[in-house]
């Protein structure tokens, strides 16, 4: 990473931070249940422009690289709960399968643990189960 590249990212994250911050001052470094259904899900050619071969063409598509995320989040256990289930979300919305999804999720058992795999299959379903109701 270039220093400039470092300096720019640095900088998009302080002005997310500010911005949560004017929006919601008492949710400042809370963990809100439901948080991430303040985000809608992206149509697929804005998650290929921003995860996808857009800026890298030569790179994964933005249906692997959610799938990796996925799968680090996995990992990480409880503290990623919101962040799994967006990405979950976005994932879908990629194209991914929910069965590729679960497949990923049973991967990281050996990795992060039953107890982190079986609460990211939980998010999972409860994510599919309302992407079936939004579809009907």
């Amino acid at each position: 990473m270039t220093d400039d590249f470092a300096k720019m990212f640095k900088s998009m994250m302080e002005q997310g931070q500010e911005m949560a911050k004017a929006f919601a001052p008492a949710l400042e470094g809370a963990n809100v249940k439901g948080f991430e259904k303040l985000f809608p899900s992206m149509p697929p050619e804005m998650l290929e422009l921003w995860f996808g071969k857009t800026m890298n063409p030569d790179g994964l598509d933005a249906r692997t690289r959610l799938l990796v995320t996925i799968a680090a989040l996995t990992v990480l256990g409880a503290q990623a709960d919101a962040q799994l289930r967006l990405t979950i979300q976005q994932a879908l919305t990629a194209g991914a399968t929910k069965r590729e999804i679960a497949e990923v999720i049973w991967q990281m058992s050996m990795f992060g643990g039953l107890p982190a795999m079986q609460k990211a299959l939980e998010i999972a379903q409860s994510v599919f189960a309302e992407t079936e109701e939004t579809e009907k």
